[in-house]
This record gives C-alpha cells, sequence and structure tokens, in this order.
C-alpha cells in the first residue's frame, strides 16, 4: 500500500464504526477493486437499484462512510480517519459531503495496521499473489470451521491449484475464524496458504457476492465459500446484560438502580456490576463539563465499560440521565456489538413531580438560570421509543419499582 504522511493543521477527523474500518482496509488493501474509496450518494444508490457501479462494475453493496450531521467535514477537505486507538490510519479525499453525513472520495493509507491478532496474516492480494506465483488459485472463504476438507483437496487436484484460505475475520469472533482457518491448513495438502480478509457480514446473497469478487481480487480461478457457523448464543442468564436506565433527574433511576443492584447483590446468581453516575463523573469522566458534547462523552464512556463488563458474561447497571437517543443508540450497538443483550428502562416519571421533589435544589437553580442546558428545562429529553421497561415511579414503592424490572428480567431469562 502507498503512504504518506499524515496531514497537518487543523484537519478534521473521524473515527469510523468497525464496519466500515473493515471496509476500509479492504479499500486499501486492493481487496475491492476497482473501488478505491468510499461511494457517494449517486454511487451508493446505483449499486442499490441495478447491482452495479456508475461505470457498469458489478457491485452488490453501498460501501459508504458516515459522519455525524454537526461534523464540519466538507467537500474539498481531506478528512484523516483514526482507529479507536486514535492512530491515524488513512486520509479521504473528500468529494462529497452529504446533509445526511455521507462522505465520499477516494483513501490514502497512512499505513498498514501493527496491532490486533494475526496482524501478520492480514496479507493484500498483490501479496498473496506474489507468493503463490503463476499457480491457478482456489480460494476457499470461511466463517467458521470448514466442515469437508476432503472436497476442497479434490477440487485443488483437479485444478491443479493451490489452495488459499480467506478467513472473514470480523468482530469479537474473528480470531477463531482464523484459528480454525490455520487448523484447516495443517490438514490440507503443503503449499496452502491463509490470508485474513475482515469482510464484515452483510445479507446472505450480498455476503457471498462480495466474497465471491474477494477471491476473485485475490486471483482465484475457482471459490469455494464454506458453510455458515451455527451459533449457539447460550441461554440469557449466561449471558452478559446491560440494564440501562434513562430518565430525567430526581425521576427515580438512580434510587430504582440502586436497589436492583442490592437485591442482585443478595440473590448471588450474577456478578454484578453498579456505574454510579456521581462516581462516573468524578473519576472515568473527571474535568468533563455539561454541555451537550460532554455529556454525550460522558455517556459512551459509560456505556464503553458497561459494555466491557458484559463481554465478560457480566451484569451491569447504569443509571445515568441519558437524554439523547442518538447517544443512548450508540451505547446499545456498543453492548450488543460484543454479543451482551441490552436492556433499557425509561424512568418516565413526570416532570412536574421530579421538580416537586427536587432534593438538591437544581431545579430551582436551572429555573433561576443558574445552571445551563438544564434537561427538562432548558435543554430537551428525548423520551424513549425502544425502552424494554417505562416505569412512573410516582406514588410507588422503592421495593415495586425494583421488583418491576426485575420481573422483567426474570421473564427474559437473564434471571433464573
Amino acid at each position: 500500500m502507498e503512504q504518506t504522511t499524515p496531514p497537518s493543521g487543523t484537519a478534521p477527523e473521524w473515527v469510523p464504526d468497525a464496519r466500515e474500518l473493515a471496509d476500509l482496509e479492504l479499500l486499501l488493501s486492493g481487496a475491492f477493486a476497482p473501488l478505491k474509496g468510499f461511494l457517494g450518494s449517486a454511487d451508493a444508490a446505483s449499486v442499490t437499484e441495478d447491482g452495479r457501479l456508475p461505470d457498469g462494475t458489478p457491485w452488490p453493496d453501498p460501501v459508504t462512510l458516515l459522519v455525524p450531521h454537526d461534523h464540519p467535514v466538507s467537500a474539498g477537505d481531506e478528512l484523516t480517519l483514526r482507529d479507536p486507538e486514535g492512530a491515524a490510519v488513512a486520509v479521504v479525499s473528500v468529494t462529497e459531503r452529504t446533509a445526511d453525513g455521507l462522505v465520499a472520495g477516494p483513501v490514502t493509507s497512512l499505513g498498514a495496521p501493527e496491532h490486533g491478532p494475526f496482524a501478520r496474516l492480514r496479507r493484500s492480494p498483490e501479496q498473496v499473489r506474489a507468493e503463490l506465483g503463476e499457480r491457478p488459485v482456489l480460494a476457499v472463504t470461511m466463517r467458521g470451521p470448514l466442515d469437508d476438507l476432503d472436497e476442497i483437496t479434490a477440487t485443488a487436484r483437479e485444478l491443479d491449484a493451490a489452495i488459499l484460505l480467506l478467513p472473514l475475520a470480523f468482530g469479537e469472533g474473528g480470531p477463531a475464524v482464523v484459528r480454525a482457518a490455520l487448523k484447516a491448513r495443517d490438514r490440507l495438502p503443503s503449499g496452502t496458504a491463509v490470508a485474513v480478509v475482515p469482510l464484515a457480514p452483510r445479507e446472505p446473497e450480498i455476503d457471498l457476492e462480495l466474497r465471491e469478487h474477494v477471491a476473485t481480487a485475490y486471483g482465484a480461478v475457482e471459490h469455494l465459500a464454506g458453510p455458515e457457523p451455527v451459533t449457539l448464543p447460550g441461554p440469557p442468564h449466561r449471558r452478559g446484560l446491560v440494564v440501562f436506565f434513562t430518565g430525567l433527574s430526581g425521576s427515580g433511576k438512580s434510587t430504582i438502580a440502586r436497589g436492583m443492584h442490592d437485591a442482585l447483590l443478595e440473590r448471588g446468581t450474577r456478578t454484578v456490576t453498579y456505574l454510579d453516575g456521581d462516581v462516573v463523573r468524578r473519576l472515568l469522566s473527571a474535568g468533563l463539563t455539561f454541555s451537550r458534547h460532554d455529556r454525550d462523552l460522558n455517556i459512551r464512556r459509560i456505556g464503553f465499560v458497561a459494555a466491557e463488563v458484559a463481554r465478560h458474561g457480566g451484569l451491569a447497571i447504569c443509571a445515568p440521565i441519558a437524554p439523547f437517543a442518538a447517544t443512548r443508540d450508540e451505547v446499545r450497538h456498543m453492548v450488543e456489538g460484543v454479543g451482551a443483550d441490552f436492556l433499557l428502562v425509561h424512568v418516565a416519571t413526570p416532570l412536574d413531580e421530579c421538580e416537586r421533589r427536587d432534593r438538591k435544589g437544581l431545579y430551582a437553580k436551572a429555573r433561576a438560570g443558574l445552571i445551563p442546558e438544564f434537561t427538562g428545562i432548558s435543554s430537551p429529553y428525548e423520551e424513549p421509543e425502544d425502552a424494554d421497561l417505562t416505569l412512573d415511579t410516582t406514588g410507588i414503592s422503592v421495593e415495586r419499582g425494583v421488583e418491576r424490572v426485575l420481573d422483567v428480567l426474570t421473564a427474559g431469562g437473564w434471571l433464573r
């Protein structure tokens, strides 16, 4: 891959999501050739309608990059893309920026990935073709273990072809797919090669077409698609879970969350972590203000820690105000992205009741203009449309509120 130095000055930056980063790697390696960058609105629409790019090239799926509506990038900019650890990985020469956040343009590499499991096997089509030489190539794409190595061996002999295993390693299950490929390599004819391809799953038809395309980019004259893995996620009580309370200040969400934490500790059947809002603000989010940007960042930090707890089978309880639907959706995506479950509890106590309680005098200060951007007064609260439980604590005891939440957990199988 051609490499450049990062752009200087105050060029706009963005951290793509996991799927976009995977697509970026395939664009840079040449596995998505002839694509050289993220598609624009006209390209994406064309692909969606008839499965071809505007130049007539068959292409089954839009490869796009989205940024928030308030991101400052615009056409003509050089947008630096960074990985989640902050390393600059590529630059997009932006040719289009749409109102809904679509950013299009060719990409230039700032360096191959150096970290992560099996980084040594993330090889480009050019590198693999140079290794395999002039022999025909039988490519086998796989998202799980291969069930018929005899068929692969027989097909390779018939074609007099070298075998190339392409584990489609994406997400948390990626390393397991690569291990399955290495295990299969040891049982296949000598000279079998392995190259890791971070192709994110799509709809089955589109996924198969993209697998065919990637195999061709790696020089395949024949492609075998390995079977889809059988996934058995296990019973809910063994899976990670995040119970995320949201509601106005004074709604009772923290009280219910603490009561739930105590009740679960008494049961002793789950490993439980309670991310107390005040403690998070004092430690994990020390220095953040109460601007919208910093409040959203605080929620993302809570979501990240909760997802890490759930990743390892734990149950995390969070009770921030979390007034914005988009940020709550980000947390849900984080949690579900690690294979855990997410339960949203909307503590929907009305504003007048929350204000009547006002134990800390916050609403009075907000009404007097002493607290800017106070949720429910001078800043909006976007009520969830996807809550798993809606709970109004007006006139009910803490014990009854806790029971309502535990009933949902029991009915869903998260508690036995």
